[in-house]
């Protein structure tokens, strides 16, 4: 498979979604709303539940199932209160010790006026700041596309897994040819070049998990023993080597 055909099958209509995983791995799942600043943005579900036995906050980008359920989630594309309710629920669970699980899929942030009025990339990269000292445990599980900040915006983490068929990249290979080219012909050249691929990433130190499809019983299963391995770990720890872990991207290229 090419890596432009990975990219259309993460944005296949019959994908599991951020909601299906958070039912499949989360249970007593109990969501919060709200960014306690402007609104709740529905792109961005996350509350509180148990994997196994472990506590955690869990958070998704949800892009929907039908076109009714897309346009309420707005196309998985969140707005800067979408990102807002995150980092406040991450930061209760920094309070509560609680580690953090993200599932992410999205295309990319909401590029509208309003969502650029309200400060979409201030909270993106406040998002990033705080993630990168936050003392709880993070993990995130790119499950369909991976676009851009929208996408970055939930993986400053300790431990990044990523399924096979995703894609991980800072612009669309559409907008990369466009850019490159003036051609979106050339999307398929351009999505070669981005190595844009779990594959890709692994071998460059991008990512450190590749999912297969598996049971969500067996999925969460390896969540939480992640989870429990990441909360052994001592808080000052845990951020240095987060730091460390970013750091080093990209030393050896």
């Amino acid at each position: 498979m090419k890596d432009y055909d990975i990219v259309l099958n993460a944005r296949r209509d019959d994908r599991l979604t951020a909601g299906d995983y958070i039912k499949g791995v989360v249970s007593n799942f109990i969501e919060f709303h709200g960014d306690r600043l402007y609104g709740d943005d529905k792109a961005v579900i996350g509350g509180i539940g148990y994997v196994g036995n472990t506590p955690v906050t869990v958070i998704g980008i949800e892009k929907g199932k039908d076109v009714n359920d897309r346009i309420y989630h707005n196309f998985g594309s969140a707005n800067p209160e979408g990102y807002r309710k995150a980092l406040r629920l991450m930061k209760q669970a920094e309070k509560f010790h609680r580690p953090v699980l993200c599932f992410v899929d999205t295309a990319g942030a909401f590029c509208g006026v309003d969502a650029e009025e309200r400060g979409q990339g201030r909270a993106i990269a406040h998002n990033l700041y705080e993630m990168s000292t936050l003392k709880t445990p993070i993990l995130s599980m790119l499950i369909g596309e991976g676009g851009s900040g929208g996408a970055l915006a939930l993986c400053h983490s300790d431990v990044i897994w990523m399924k096979h068929d995703a894609y991980f990249c800072v612009v669309s290979p559409e907008s990369c040819a466009n850019i490159l080219w003036k051609n979106t012909k050339k999307a398929d050249e351009a999505a070669d070049a981005l190595a844009l691929t779990a594959k890709k990433l692994y071998e460059r130190g991008l990512i450190d998990k590749i999912c297969e499809d598996i049971p969500m019983k067996k999925l969460a299963t390896q969540i939480e023993e992640q989870l429990i391995k990441l909360n052994k770990i001592p808080v000052g720890k845990l951020t240095d080597e987060r730091y460390a872990k970013f750091r080093n991207i990209g030393y050896d290229y």
